[in-house]
């Protein structure tokens, strides 16, 4: 969800007031993916990099979650939406954690859509951290497998994704899911994250229709 401080800067406001109308458009955006069948959504909100940031910009986004946590967890709920945490819990405000346990257990039968929320998430971390975890576990190198690995990664209760799409105007990964993005499909837009709306949800779904999927196998003309 790229382009929020820059969208506040470009309009005379703060980075943070950006990032307040990037939280406001979250729920948009989930409704608009929900209305095109997406089961899965996962939203890219906090890097193990973005730490570096200015204190005041951090500390800004940290409160701006826990708010929306707290004023939207119900709503979630009522609307049949499944929350999923991806990244570090542990480096988090012990109130922010929390919040963020209890609305992953409040929504966790819930079906409609499962909203992952990648906050403190690192591809490289992800890796890493699962690595550890197999070496924890003492489970032998030739047990090692790729659908091993994936029940040690974060997103091991979810599909890996279809198609990325990267708001802002960059053109790279930035660290999101490098295990996982193996064959996704890529969509950039220059559409600052706030002003990403369903006009743009449509295009990116549209271009992704259109692309032929070969997870590096030849396909073979008819």
């Amino acid at each position: 969800m790229d382009g929020n401080g820059r969208w506040g800067i470009k309009r005379g406001l703060s980075r943070s007031d950006g990032h307040r109308e990037g939280v406001k458009n979250i729920r948009r955006v989930l409704n608009h993916f929900a209305h095109h069948g997406v089961k899965f959504l996962t939203l890219f909100a906090f890097s193990t990099e973005n730490w570096d940031r200015p204190s005041s910009e951090v500390n800004s986004i940290i409160k701006l979650l826990g708010n929306a946590i707290r004023d939207q967890a119900n709503e979630l709920h009522e609307a049949g939406i499944k929350v999923n945490h991806l990244g570090k819990l542990n480096r988090l405000p012990s109130n922010l954690q929390n919040g963020i346990l209890e609305t992953i257990e409040k929504t966790k039968n819930n079906s409609n859509i499962t909203l992952s929320v990648a906050y403190d998430y690192g591809g490289r971390d992800d890796i890493i951290n699962a690595i550890k975890n197999i070496i924890a576990e003492e489970i032998k190198p030739d047990n090692i497998t790729e659908t091993l690995l994936k029940d040690f990664l974060y997103t091991k209760d979810i599909p890996d994704p279809d198609l990325i799409i990267r708001t802002g105007g960059e053109m790279r990964l930035s660290n999101f899911m490098l295990w996982q993005a193996s064959y996704s499909e890529f969509y950039a837009t220059n559409t600052l994250w706030p002003d990403f709306d369903e006009k743009q949800i449509n295009k990116a779904i549209n271009e992704y229709t259109r692309r032929q999927r070969k997870f590096g196998k030849t396909i073979t003309e008819r």
